[in-house]
């Protein structure tokens, strides 16, 4: 009998993943802690869900590979609701995927730039 081991690609891979996160503020700036974020794929209505720590940082992460690039995502937070397009290079299988979406009092904004940074923020404090 002959075994031979090949890599798998798994879940766990850069390129089976895109992360959304992001903060939640109230009107007044405070973070809202312990609350429910939802991130939907339009496509096929699946959804993914996170909650808020005590500074209002979610990171939600979805399972979207290659093929999913420039899919609509919905994300939700109360009565917030944004669309979110998937953006990202497919044939990037090192950096990671994703963008950063702040709930701030009623405005969502995306902020595409501070993903990176946000999430080595993220990884740093889950590791405390």
């Amino acid at each position: 009998m002959l075994l031979s081991a090949l890599p798998a690609a798994g879940e766990h891979e850069i390129w089976y993943r895109y992360t959304v996160l992001g903060y939640a503020l109230d009107a007044g700036g405070r973070p809202r802690a312990g609350e429910r974020v939802e991130l939907v794929r339009d496509r096929t209505q699946f959804s993914y869900l996170g909650d808020t720590d005590a500074r209002g940082l979610y990171a939600i992460i979805a399972r979207l590979g290659d093929e999913s690039a420039g899919e609509t995502l919905t994300l939700r937070l109360g009565g917030a609701t944004a669309r979110v397009i998937a953006t990202f290079d497919p044939t990037n299988h090192t950096d990671e995927r994703g963008t950063r979406v702040d709930f701030d009092g009623v405005r969502v904004i995306e902020r595409a730039a501070a993903f990176r940074a946000t999430l080595a923020t993220f990884i740093g404090a889950a590791g405390r």
